[in-house]
C-alpha cells in the first residue's frame, strides 16, 4: 500500500474495533462464566470492573508515556499486552485468574485506545481529518454495537473462552503490521505523575472493593468500612497532590469551569446508570427470560445498535438547537427509556414490552456522546484540550465501574440470581436508582452555560470586526464629504447589485 493514511487507518481502526468490542462482548457471557467457574455476582462484577478500572485510571499516564517514548512504540506494546492478556483470560482456570487477566487487558486497552486517534490524526492531511475522525467513530460504534451479539453467538456456539481467543490472531497480525504501517512520532516530553496514578488507583480500588463486598460481609464490618474509608482517604490525598504538583495528571484548574465540571459529572452519571443497568439486564434476559446468549445479544440491538443510526444526526441538531439542548434531550430519552423498562419489569414480561424502552434509551445514547465531546473540549482552555479529552474518557469509564459496583450491591441486597421472582425483586430497586441518577443528569444539564467560551470569543471577535468596519466607513464618509453623498463607491454598488 502506498497511502500512509490508509495503512494507518487499517491498523488503528481494527485495533479500536477490537478494544471497543471487548467493552461489551463479555456481558452476554457472564451467565456462562458464572456457571462454568462457580462464581457469584461479586466475581462477575470484578470480571467487568477489573478491565474498566485499570482502563480508566491509566488513560492519562499512558498518553504521557507515549508522548515521551514514541506513540508507535507504545501502541505496539499495548497491542501485545492486550493480546497476551486475552490468551490468559481464555486459559483462566478460575475466577481469580480471569479477573487478573481482565485487569491486564484494561492496561493494554488504556494504551491502545487514545493512540488510535492520535496516530490517525497525524497521518491524515488537515483537510481530511474530519472524514478520518468520522470513520474512526464508526469503528468504535460498531465495536460497541456488535459486542453483545458477537459475545452471545460465540458463547452459544462454542464457549465463553472464545470471546477472548478471538483477540489473539487479530492482535498478532496488528503487532506485526504496526512497525511497517505506522510512522513513529513523539510529542512534548512530559514528566509522569507516578504518585498521582498510584493514589487514584488505590483510592478507586478501595471504594469499589468496599461496595462489591458490602452485602456479603456486612456494611458495618471492619473489612468493608476500612476499604471504603481507606479509598476515600487516598482519593482526598490524590486531589491534594494534584493541586500542589507542577505537572499534575489531572489538572484541577479544569474544574474551575462550571461547564466543564457539569458536563463531566453528567458523563459519569450517564455511564453509571446505563452500563450498571446493562450489566444486570443482560443476566435477567438470559436467566429469567430464558434467552440464549445469542438471542439476548440480538434482542438488545435496538438499544446498543441505535447510536450507529442516530449518531449522524447529532451534528445538525447541535447546530440547530445547541449542545446543551441536545445533551438534555439525550438524557431525558435515556431516563424515559430506562423508566419504561422498570415499569414493565416482571418475571413473565414479554420481550416486546421492553422494545420501546430499548429504542428510547438507544436514541438517547446516540445523541449523547457528540455534544459531550464537543462541550468537554469547548469548556477547557485551548492548551489543555488533549488532557480534557482524556479526563472525559476517564470519568466515563469510572462511571461504568461505580455503576456496576453500586447497582450490583443494591441488587444483591434485595434479590438473588437463582430465582426469577427474586431476580426482579433485586433488579427493581437497582434500576430505580439508575432512573433517578439519569433524572439528576437532566436537571444538571439545565445549569450548563449556554454558549461555549470559544464560540463566545468568536462572536465577540466578529462583533468587534463589524464595529471597526462600521467606524472605518463612517470616518471615510466624514473625510470624503460630498463624494460620500454623491453615491455609493464602486465596491458598495457591486455588493448592492449582487444582493
Amino acid at each position: 500500500m502506498r497511502h500512509p493514511a490508509l495503512r494507518t487507518f487499517i491498523v488503528t481502526g481494527v485495533a479500536l474495533f477490537m478494544v471497543a468490542l471487548d467493552n461489551l462482548i463479555v456481558t452476554n457471557a457472564l451467565p456462562s462464566i458464572r456457571t462454568d467457574l462457580g462464581t457469584g455476582l461479586e466475581g462477575l462484577g470484578w470480571t467487568v470492573n477489573a478491565y474498566t478500572l485499570t482502563f480508566a485510571v491509566l488513560l492519562l499516564p499512558a498518553s504521557a508515556v507515549a508522548e515521551r517514548y514514541g506513540r508507535r512504540r507504545l501502541f505496539t506494546a499495548g497491542l501485545a499486552l492486550f493480546t497476551l492478556a486475552s490468551a490468559a483470560a481464555a486459559l483462566a482456570p478460575g475466577i481469580g485468574v480471569l479477573i487478573a487477566a481482565r485487569a491486564v487487558q484494561g492496561v493494554g486497552g488504556a494504551v491502545v485506545t487514545p493512540l488510535t486517534l492520535t496516530l490517525l490524526a497525524g497521518a491524515v492531511p488537515p483537510a481530511k481529518r474530519g472524514v478520518a475522525i468520522a470513520a474512526w467513530s464508526v469503528m468504535s460504534g460498531l465495536g460497541v454495537a456488535l459486542g453483545p451479539v458477537v459475545g452471545g453467538a460465540v458463547t452459544q456456539y462454542t464457549s465463553w473462552q472464545w470471546i477472548f481467543w478471538l483477540n489473539v490472531p487479530i492482535g498478532v497480525v496488528l503487532v506485526a503490521l504496526a512497525p511497517r504501517f505506522l510512522t513513529e512520532s513523539r510529542g512534548t516530553a512530559k514528566r509522569l505523575d507516578i504518585l498521582g496514578t498510584l493514589l487514584v488507583t488505590g483510592g478507586l480500588l478501595g471504594i469499589v472493593l468496599g461496595l462489591v463486598r458490602g452485602n456479603e460481609h456486612g456494611w458495618t464490618s471492619g473489612q468493608v468500612l476500612g476499604s471504603l474509608a481507606g479509598g476515600a482517604v487516598l482519593l482526598v490525598a490524590f486531589v491534594a497532590h494534584e493541586l500542589r504538583t507542577t505537572r499534575p495528571m489531572l489538572p484541577m484548574r479544569l474544574f474551575r469551569s462550571r461547564g466543564f465540571s457539569l458536563v463531566n459529572v453528567i458523563s459519569l452519571l450517564m455511564t453509571f446508570a446505563m452500563f450498571g443497568s446493562t450489566f444486570l439486564l443482560i443476566q435477567f434476559l438470559q436467566g429469567s427470560q430464558q434467552m440464549t446468549p445469542l438471542e439476548a445479544g440480538i434482542r438488545t440491538l435496538p438499544w446498543t445498535g441505535m447510536p450507529i443510526l442516530v449518531g449522524p444526526l447529532t451534528a445538525p441538531l447541535i447546530t440547530r438547537f445547541g449542545g446543551r439542548a441536545v445533551l438534555a434531550a439525550a438524557l431525558l430519552l435515556q431516563t424515559v427509556g430506562l423508566g419504561w423498562m422498570l415499569v414493565v419489569l416482571a418475571p413473565a414480561t414479554t420481550y416486546a414490552a421492553f422494545v420501546p424502552g430499548f429504542v428510547l434509551a438507544g436514541i438517547g445514547m446516540g445523541l449523547f456522546f457528540a455534544p459531550v465531546a464537543r462541550m468537554t473540549l469547548g469548556f477547557a482552555p485551548p492548551e489543555l484540550t488533549g488532557v480534557a479529552s482524556g479526563v472525559g474518557n476517564m470519568l466515563r469509564q469510572l462511571g461504568t465501574v461505580l455503576g456496576v459496583a453500586v447497582l450490583g450491591a443494591v441488587f444483591a441486597g434485595n434479590g438473588d440470581l437463582g430465582d426469577p421472582g427474586a431476580f426482579v425483586d433485586g433488579l427493581r430497586p437497582a434500576m430505580g436508582l439508575g432512573v433517578a441518577v439519569l433524572a439528576a443528569g437532566v436537571v444538571a444539564a439545565a445549569f450548563i452555560p449556554k454558549g461555549l467560551p470559544s464560540e463566545q470569543a468568536g462572536a465577540a471577535k466578529s462583533d468587534g470586526a463589524a464595529k471597526a468596519d462600521g467606524a472605518a466607513k463612517a470616518d471615510g464618509a466624514a473625510e470624503g464629504g460630498g463624494a460620500a453623498e454623491a453615491g455609493p463607491r464602486p465596491a458598495e454598488a457591486a455588493r448592492t447589485s449582487a444582493s
